[in-house]
């Protein structure tokens, strides 16, 4: 599942991306990698972004860019 899909407030764990190279640097850039473990805290209505807590760092993600991380559910135990 993407992102844009996922249930707001659970913990997910980041399985990989399907974006292109600048997309993979970007994210990289904000901490985000494959293996990380993410949750929602905030959709913005009227299609705004997501906002998201990542290794202890909010970050504020476009729909279109979350629609290419992809996820899964219950994959943080830790947490």
């Amino acid at each position: 599942m993407t992102l844009l899909n996922a249930p707001q407030g659970e913990w997910l764990k980041v399985t990989g991306l399907s974006g292109g190279k600048h997309l993979r640097v970007r994210l990289t850039q904000y901490g985000l990698f494959p293996g990380d473990c993410l949750r929602i805290l905030r959709a913005a209505p009227m299609k705004g972004p997501l906002l998201v807590e990542v290794n202890g760092r909010e970050i504020a993600l476009g729909r279109g860019v979350a629609e290419k991380i992809l996820v899964e559910v219950g994959q943080c135990d830790s947490l």
